[in-house]
């Protein structure tokens, strides 16, 4: 059937319930999955202590879903289409739940890692398939709304997930994390069951059969398994000066140039490579890739920041993040309804200049001496560009693209962002370690007996010690410890500066290609803009 065929019938097809209602179902699996991406991060040095493992060990819990995770996000649109996407996401559902289940009653740290894996493999469908259901259920004037909802999950639950991580886990156990998964899965897949229902094109394309790509699935995984360890375990094991991580950036590239060549001389790819040849796609996806680098680089930065510069709780860490959180509640609604009447590329546009603006000037107002209601401000400031990213961006994913390539968009798009997530995650930790020994290193220049501010200094803290009840010699000591501390504090805050200018950076480049989309009708969801 042709193309044009697909859209008219998809355009006539529409499903028995309301979409809302369904939009809230499959919203609700996403929310759980992404929610479980970043919740057990708090409680890995419970998971040690409990599972007699070290710290170090303890971080494959997180290492383990993640690689799993990566290797399903983009072939779920293949397994929709082989599967059929109902029946796939209501597997993928039912993998995530019964595998919580199980991480929770895991004995040692090797089973645990068994049922990460298999959690995460069940995770990665729920995404994209809850994504591409939104696409097919509601009608294009509508979609900037549907994904406006979707956005609310993706960008809340990582904001969420390390504080109720941390409250279960100090509360009751970290099995819990586990544990709650289990009712919310359950009546998820059973109201899926009931209000769910596949499009007729796709009842048609499961009919068509499908051949098994033994050798992509094989490249895929072993490519995108190699980044994604490495991405995770570069900084930890100080990158190409560890043989480990060298060998994984060569099997990495390897298999995924190969898969990308394998892929174009399929008939029936399990990730259709030839949707990049379209400007709009390709850009797409790359603005949601370097979305997520801000995003979670941006998540990791201001509560790192709090807690080991200025001594917060992670609860109170939290509770700045979280006013961000709620002007993103507010604000996803609202941009979905200007989907409807303006450009999506002049909203894109406008967040990513937002974006930029308010990472630099983040650079601005870190410092040492900053207040909390200063810190909550700041990070309502650097949230504010992100809601005009996210529904907009995914919206223009799908502009020139027939309804039967929605799975397929789903799947890339949100791999894109959860590689953007990891890229990022590495890229802040790295930064801020380079940087602030670079900046401790020109620091030290100063900490020198013949500079005469130095030795003030030194003097009167030697003093104020002497005075406390210390011998000169200890007070000496002490005086020339806490100048070091203090030095060493404040090229961690220069570190986290340039961490912000780089982002602000990246995201002024993403400002210019905005330009570059292709106009769609801001009425008509998915369509081109006639000019």
């Amino acid at each position: 059937m042709s193309s044009a065929a697909l859209t008219i019938d998809q355009d006539a097809w529409r499903p028995q319930y309301n979409p809302w209602l369904i939009a809230v179902v499959v919203a609700l699996a996403a929310f759980m999955e992404v929610l479980d991406t970043s919740i057990a991060n708090v409680a890995l040095p419970y998971m040690a202590g409990s599972l007699g493992a070290s710290n170090d060990q303890s971080t494959w819990v997180l290492t383990s879903y993640l690689v799993s995770n990566a290797i399903i996000l983009p072939i779920s649109g293949w397994l929709a289409g082989t599967l059929g996407r109902k029946r796939f996401f209501m597997a993928c559902l039912g993998i995530f739940t019964m595998s919580s289940l199980l991480c929770g009653l895991a004995p040692s740290l090797e089973v645990l890692l068994l049922f990460r894996v298999l959690q995460g493999a069940g995770g990665g469908g729920l995404q994209p398939m809850a994504q591409a259901i939104l696409a097919d259920t509601f009608p294009p004037q509508e979609r900037g709304l549907a994904f406006a909802l979707y956005g609310i999950t993706a960008v809340m639950a990582p904001t969420i997930g390390p504080t109720l991580g941390g409250w279960i886990t100090f509360n009751y156990s970290w099995r819990w994390i586990f544990f709650i998964n289990i009712p919310v899965g359950i009546v998820t897949w059973l109201l899926v069951r009931h209000f769910v229902e596949d499009p007729p094109y796709l009842s048609r394309l499961k009919a068509a059969g499908v051949k098994l790509d033994y050798i992509g699935i094989a490249l895929l995984a072993l490519g995108i398994g190699a980044l994604q360890v490495l991405l995770d375990k570069g900084q930890e094991d100080d990158w190409f000066g560890s043989h480990f991580i060298t060998t994984l950036v060569v099997v990495a590239a390897v298999c995924l140039i190969a898969l990308v060549i394998w892929e174009c001389f399929q008939k029936a790819p399990i990730i259709d490579v030839r949707m990049f040849k379209s400007f709009n796609f390709a850009s797409s996806s790359l603005m949601m890739f370097v979305l997520g680098i801000v995003l979670f680089s941006s998540l990791v930065l201001m509560p790192q920041f709090l807690q080991t510069l200025l001594g917060y709780t992670s609860q109170l860490a939290g509770l700045a993040l979280s006013a961000g959180g709620v002007v993103l509640l507010i604000e996803m609604p609202i941009i979905g309804q200007l989907t409807t009447k303006l450009q999506a590329r002049y909203l894109i546009a406008f967040g990513w200049l937002a974006l930029s603006i308010a990472m630099f000037y983040s650079t601005k107002r870190i410092d040492l001496q900053i207040s909390f209601q200063a810190a909550v401000l700041l990070r309502i400031v650097q949230v504010i560009g992100l809601g005009f990213l996210f529904v907009p961006i995914t919206l223009v994913a799908y502009i020139g693209i027939s309804p039967e390539k929605n799975n397929a968009v789903a799947g890339i798009v949100n791999f894109m962002r959860n590689m953007g997530s990891s890229v990022g995650t590495s890229l802040v930790t790295t930064l801020i370690a380079r940087r602030a020994q670079f900046h401790q290193g020109r620091l030290v220049q100063y900490a020198r007996p013949d500079n005469p501010n130095f030795q003030n200094s030194a003097n009167g803290l030697a003093q104020y010690f002497a005075h406390s009840g210390l011998s000169r010699h200890e007070a000496s000591v002490r005086a020339y410890a806490s100048i070091y501390e203090g030095l060493q504090a404040q090229a961690a805050s220069l570190a986290y500066i340039d961490t912000f200018m780089v982002l602000a950076v990246g995201a002024a480049i993403m400002f210019f290609l905005a330009f570059g989309l292709k106009k769609n009708d801001p009425g008509g969801g998915g369509r081109v803009a006639v000019d």
